[in-house]
């Protein structure tokens, strides 16, 4: 069955390069777009995408405020945030409203396509300029967490060994390498701690563990 894709975007000739695109690859479908962020909120009920190609700065509602209503509704949509500049007050809030990657428009088509099939497969798309910005901003902000937070507890020692990993943006191959452990019993962690802590992926991963000071700088 075919990835079905909403593109979101208020350029009219943006949105049909991009159904051009999408629509030369066998495995990837446009299921329909919208011009605005409360257009996607009603397109996203209606068409049930796996994958939203959301653009940030829209009329009428913008992208971040359009992700927080439908990843709130449904937390198996996928949203992968188009943007011209990897500004950090889109990064940061379209993280915690529940975005899964960013990718800048600039990028060659064939890593937007890429990145389509990277979100359906319930992984995160964080470039590590993103990741190293990520850090910068926990840096800069005072130290007042606790080490230990409730949302951890369920974690195993070794789980959340994984998870301060996949929040410096170790890939599986390199937490395994790590830890001296085998790839898919790698994974087999980061699925269980996704699935302990009701993440969406691993990008939500990256934010908790920055926001419960598991992962501290330095």
């Amino acid at each position: 069955m075919a990835i079905g894709v909403l593109v979101a975007d208020d350029q009219g000739m943006v949105r049909a390069g991009f159904r051009a695109l999408i629509e030369t690859e066998p495995d990837l479908a446009v299921v329909g777009e919208a011009e605005n962020g409360v257009e996607v909120v009603a397109a996203a009920a209606q068409n049930a995408p796996d994958v939203i190609l959301m653009d940030v700065r829209m009329p009428v509602m913008d992208g971040i405020d359009a992700t927080r209503l439908i990843v709130g509704r449904d937390p198996t949509v996928r949203v992968l945030i188009l943007t011209t500049f990897e500004l950090d007050e889109y990064v940061f809030a379209a993280l915690r409203a529940g975005a899964s990657g960013f990718l800048l428009k600039s990028r060659p088509p064939e890593e937007l396509l890429a990145a389509i099939r990277v979100i359906a497969g319930g992984d995160a798309l964080l470039s590590p300029s993103i990741t190293r910005r990520l850090i910068a901003h926990y840096a800069s902000q005072p130290d007042k967490r606790d080490p230990a937070p409730q949302v951890l507890q369920s974690l195993t020692a070794r789980e959340r060994e994984v998870l301060g990993l996949v929040g410096k943006g170790r890939s599986n191959a390199e937490i395994a390498q790590e830890l001296a452990m085998s790839v898919t019993t790698a994974k087999t962690h980061v699925s269980r701690v996704l699935a302990k802590l009701n993440a969406r992926d691993r990008a939500q991963l990256v934010v908790l563990a920055y926001e419960t000071g598991l992962v501290t700088v330095g």
